[in-house]
């Protein structure tokens, strides 16, 4: 397929049915319809930065550079939107925020440099930038000779063979701020169009486990999660995950733990059967997360120990007319597709592989060395990670709307398993400027 094709004429008028002509049409036919595919298929599609289909998301930036963002592509227009939507969610993510946080002094503010005016979206490509305001590119001119054990340094090097040292570049949980930023534009999508609510806590830290009877994910709040500084809604276990992470922190070391995620009130219609279920999308969001090992999905590892009858989750006709689940181990979600009911994961977060312990490792010339890594650092990262779930989850659900809405909603066959969506099908008439 290389080969150029002749300069022999493909065709004369009349052509000969020697075989040599027979040969070389075949070939010429060949090469010609091949071509194409061949290159098609040695295209490079997406170097990992862009998440979203219809509500598509590219994050920018690196720990110690200028700054990071994030363009957001396909946000409806006519949604009231300000540099304050995103700032609290923002806030929430920022370093330095207490104790057991890295003492990085970032004020994370954002700024919007297109796809608004006059407070709403235009439909236009949103741009959102934030400044990095203390770099100390100085603490890591160890690392850039070895690699951190466990971080993302060597494989970067494999992969590129050139790393932005400072910080771990992309690799940083700075890079998160264009994830949190897009994502509280989903959330506002999700809020004003079917009520839908994202809220995320944490439930685990090292071996302190919140038991999940504790809380009602029916009446959670916000204002419950940012109640303490661990994220946890219980009073009680959160002075326990707190002690936790102090007992390491002291120590140059760090631990894990996980994130409970839920979501209420979400359409029902939302994923597509087979290769892109709705709960596969959400692992996938989920799991580009930095630190993240492990996601589990409703009843998950649980759910192994139960026999059919004990799992199924049961449909009746509730008090309103609608058709619910007396059960929900499926975790809202059925066959790839949310059923209305609430949707719950649970998120794994490893320790943080920066420590201030000496470890073995290896130099870039393959030379066996000790580091002990400096730089400010998590001593535990689920705090933190609490609003980069929440926004992962909702740009899944935000894109997935819009899916849904394309597809299923211009002719609905079931109002009323589909009543949600519905309001947006008589939209106000716009008014025109000519």
């Amino acid at each position: 397929m290389a080969s150029s094709i002749s300069s022999k004429p493909f065709l004369s008028g009349a052509f000969s049915s020697s075989n040599s002509d027979a040969r070389y049409l075949y070939s010429a036919v060949v090469q010609i319809s091949v071509r194409p595919v061949s290159r098609r298929r040695l295209q490079i599609q997406a170097a990992g930065s862009t998440y979203g289909n219809y509500f598509r998301v590219t994050t920018y930036g690196e720990s110690h550079g200028g700054g990071v963002g994030c363009v957001i592509d396909g946000c409806p227009p006519r949604l009231p939107l300000s540099e304050a939507d995103m700032q609290e969610d923002l806030d929430r993510r920022r370093p330095g925020q207490s104790r057991i946080t890295t003492p990085r002094k970032e004020t994370d503010t954002c700024k919007i440099f297109s796809g608004v005016s006059e407070g709403v979206t235009t439909g236009t490509p949103i741009h959102v930038f934030v400044p990095n305001t203390d770099q100390r590119g100085h603490d890591y001119s160890e690392m850039s000779l070895a690699y951190r054990p466990s971080h993302a340094d060597a494989t970067y090097d494999m992969k590129y063979g050139v790393r932005s040292v400072q910080g771990g570049g992309r690799s940083s949980a700075r890079e998160t701020i264009g994830r949190v930023a897009s994502g509280a534009v989903a959330k506002k999508i999700l809020k004003e169009f079917a009520g839908t609510e994202v809220l995320a806590y944490v439930s685990q830290v090292h071996k302190v486990i919140l038991p999940e009877d504790l809380i009602d994910h029916d009446t959670l709040t916000l204002e419950q999660i940012e109640s303490n500084i661990v994220r946890c809604p219980d009073p009680e276990y959160a002075e326990k995950m707190i002690a936790a992470v102090d007992a390491v922190r002291v120590k140059g070391d760090s631990v894990g733990g996980i994130v409970t995620c839920i979501v209420r009130n979400c359409p029902c219609g939302l994923g597509s059967p087979v290769f892109d279920k709705l709960e596969a999308e959400l692992a996938k969001a989920i799991m580009s997360l930095p630190a993240t090992k492990g996601f589990q999905f409703g009843s998950g590892f649980a759910g192994t120990f139960l026999t059919g009858s004990e799992h199924n989750d049961e449909f009746y006709i509730d008090q309103h007319g609608k058709m619910r689940t007396r059960t929900n181990r499926s975790g809202g979600i059925q066959g790839g597709i949310s059923n209305g009911e609430i949707i719950n994961m649970r998120v794994a977060f490893k320790p943080t592989s920066t420590i201030g312990k000496k470890q073995h490792t290896v130099t870039r010339d393959k030379k066996e060395t000790e580091l002990i890594a400096r730089g400010r650092h998590d001593p535990c990262v689920v705090p933190r990670a609490v609003p980069m779930v929440e926004a992962m989850v909702a740009l899944v659900l935000a894109d997935q709307l819009m899916a849904q809405y394309a597809q299923c909603n211009l002719f609905p066959v079931n109002p009323e398993l589909q009543e949600p969506l519905l309001p947006a099908l008589e939209p106000e008439p716009a008014e025109v400027p000519f």
